[in-house]
């Protein structure tokens, strides 16, 4: 049992990260900034000659939902790949931060968002005096693509129910459902990392994505249905986790916390947009409701539901006890403490230690070895 917190919060320190671009393959080098009430979730894009893009992490400012989520604004800067720092920020309750990046990618780190929550709760998380504000869910709102589907309901809490069937034998039908919390969120979700298959390797570098992908921050399946990373899986369900913590930060797009169930299947980020998108297009579907109207006795939270057939293709996985691997080669994450007010913007850039080393070219170099 847990209390809903109705007031808004921000981080208690500035917080840095470098690391690699999955898509971009670029080193990235981002930080975090405490920022007032009501500031929403809001990225500063720096260009070389100075110039900062000002872009908030709304629904209304994404831009593209192919392999990630990107958001923009109408000069073409943005930023990609802001799904797993989003659902860490949604997960773990922060409601006002400053984003500052110097590229156009949020850095893949191990592939989930453990090194963001990590940072966050070592940060600390300060409340403000502004009353939150909910979205609470009114009415069922579904929408359907290629088989799978999206959809809302109603529910006292936060909750979702993501399924997902790929052909693949090492993936088969996976299930996992549970109501959000920053516990749950930190043991359960944020370290089930990105996946993808060899197979599409090559056609992914043609186009220009996956060139920071690694097997230190994916999951890759090889040709023979196999898991090729040394160490396995972190969880004999990673791949449901995974999507499950994609939606979550496909729903903090949203600009407020939403009371409410989310359910899909067969989805991606494609269909998590078009799930929000007609939920706030249905004004009959939602409500806002200010935090201090919101009941603060504990709400009854629902048990966790996770299923996934165990297929023997999967070799080498691991318990959900095991620890995470090293992250020297994956990026790197900073914590300073500073005196400075919340601000909306104009935070000083983050302080440059030594670079983490970028993501190695371990699938490139499996590639080669089986040609």
């Amino acid at each position: 049992m847990r209390s809903v917190v109705t007031k808004q919060q921000t981080i208690g320190a500035r917080i840095g990260f470098e690391g690699v671009g999955v898509h971009s393959g670029s080193l990235v080098e981002l930080s975090l900034h405490p920022a007032e009430a009501d500031t929403g979730i809001v990225f500063h894009v720096f260009e070389a000659s100075g110039l900062i893009h000002e872009i908030k992490a709304v629904s209304a400012n994404v831009s593209s939902t192919d392999l990630s989520t990107i958001v923009g604004d109408r000069k073409g800067a943005h930023v990609a790949t802001i799904e797993h720092i989003m659902a860490a920020l949604y997960a773990m309750e922060v409601d006002n931060v400053v984003v500052q990046i110097d590229g156009n990618e949020i850095p893949i780190m191990d592939g989930g968002a453990d090194a963001f929550v990590r940072a966050i709760e070592n940060a600390g998380v300060v409340s403000q005096r502004v009353s939150r504000r909910f979205v609470r869910v009114l009415k069922p709102v579904r929408v359907e693509l290629n088989g799978g589907f999206a959809e809302y309901l109603p529910y006292d809490g936060t909750r979702f129910e993501v399924e997902i069937e790929f052909a693949s034998a090492a993936i088969g039908r996976q299930r996992f459902a549970a109501d959000l919390t920053p516990t749950l969120f930190r043991d359960e979700l944020a370290r089930a990392r990105t996946f993808g298959f060899m197979k599409d390797v090559e056609r992914l570098w043609a186009s220009g994505h996956a060139l920071g992908s690694s097997l230190e921050n994916s999951v890759v399946i090889g040709d023979d249905e196999t898991v090729i990373n040394p160490g396995g899986l972190r969880f004999v369900d990673e791949f449901v986790r995974h999507k499950t913590l994609d939606a979550v930060g496909d729903q903090a797009l949203a600009g407020a916390r939403i009371l409410g169930c989310y359910r899909s299947f067969r989805g991606g980020h494609r269909l998590n947009a078009m799930a929000l998108e007609a939920l706030m297009a249905d004004r009959s579907a939602f409500e806002f409701v200010n935090g201090s109207k919101r009941r603060t006795d504990p709400i009854r939270q629902a048990p966790i539901v996770s299923a996934a057939a165990a297929p023997a293709a999967i070799a080498g996985t691991r318990s959900r006890s095991t620890r995470p691997m090293s992250r020297s080669r994956t990026g790197a994450a900073r914590t300073r403490r500073t005196s400075e007010a919340p601000a909306r913007g104009g935070a000083p850039r983050s302080t440059s230690d030594t670079p983490a080393e970028p993501a190695s070219g371990l699938v490139r170099r499996h590639l080669r070895s089986r040609d």
